[in-house]
């Protein structure tokens, strides 16, 4: 799908809280209508596996569709497979500091495990839940024990979701949901792809939460991006339902607080980022409501990452 920069910025300058309120709930119909499916399949399927790259909001979307299934009636956990990295030794920790380690592999996750928990949980066994604590790149102690009651469900989000080399749990027994930036931005001659999107998303939250700046995370963007293709794009094909979550006045969000910095950077790379940024109708963020998947990357969300 495409969609016009201007087309984005007239609906922006007519009435910004009004598209704010109509992208947001045309967001929620469509997650509204699997989350519906799920929960008429929630006896076979009782565990979600739910999949995407980086900066594609998996986690937002995991904690929208489990508060729908839980207003349901279908009590809804979400875990978090970042859980289930194996920690590294000393050496490994070398490694990824010289930026000679493969962190988007997936190896690192402790697949054994990770399996025997799903299968476990699916019985309704009293499950202790691993801990990673990623400062210290090992496992911590656990903080949750969960046991899940007949009829309940559990979202397993992250990026090697869809791998059956990580998931070995026969497919009848899961839901699978991919999710990622689909749609095209168009600008004159310039055609956004929706990895720049995602980048821009992640340069926000970076700049935000993580204290890195936008050249920072750019250097991060062709390894992170050959890691998707390799890791996560050959999967998608597996899941039962794709999401496209691509927020329609999302670049108007970002636009004050990158467009400058990406002036100062002069990346040829992002010269067709910058121009579309340049071309974009800003709009205030108190128009932005908690309930809005771009919160994930601009802060101020309902949700607790």
């Amino acid at each position: 799908m495409n969609i016009e920069i201007n087309r984005i910025n007239a609906n922006i300058e007519k009435d910004p809280s009004g598209f704010v309120k109509n992208i947001n709930e045309e967001y929620l119909f469509q997650l509204e209508r699997i989350a519906d499916d799920i929960a008429a399949h929630r006896d076979e399927r009782p565990v979600i596996l739910l999949s995407g790259p980086s900066g594609s909001g998996k986690t937002t979307t995991a904690f929208m569709i489990e508060k729908l299934l839980d207003e349901k009636g279908c009590t809804t956990h979400t875990l978090s497979m970042d859980n289930y990295f194996k920690p590294l030794t000393e050496e490994e920790k070398k490694l990824a500091a010289e930026g000679r380690m493969d962190l988007e592999s997936p190896l690192r996750v402790d697949a054994d495990l990770l399996n025997s928990q799903i299968e476990s949980i699916e019985r309704g066994e009293p499950t202790e839940i691993p801990h990673y604590n990623f400062a210290e790149s090992k496992r911590g102690k656990s903080k949750l024990t969960l046991e899940r009651k007949k009829g309940e469900l559990v979202i397993f989000e992250g990026i090697h979701a869809l791998n059956p080399d990580v998931i070995t749990v026969p497919d009848e027994q899961l839901c699978k949901l991919y999710v990622s930036v689909r749609t095209r931005i168009t600008c004159d001659d310039i055609i956004l792809h929706p990895s720049k999107v995602r980048l821009l998303r992640r340069m926000i939250r970076d700049n935000n939460f993580r204290k890195r700046s936008l050249r920072e995370t750019m250097n991060m963007f062709h390894s992170v991006e050959q890691g998707e293709n390799k890791y996560i794009m050959p999967y998608k094909h597996r899941s039962d339902y794709d999401i496209d979550t691509f927020i329609g006045y999302e670049l108007s969000a970002y636009r004050d607080s990158l467009l400058g910095q990406l002036k100062e950077m002069e990346d040829s790379e992002l010269a067709d980022v910058t121009k579309v940024l340049e071309n974009t109708e800003p709009i205030d963020k108190r128009f932005i409501t908690p309930d809005s998947l771009v919160c994930e990357f601009i802060g101020h969300g309902q949700f607790k990452y």
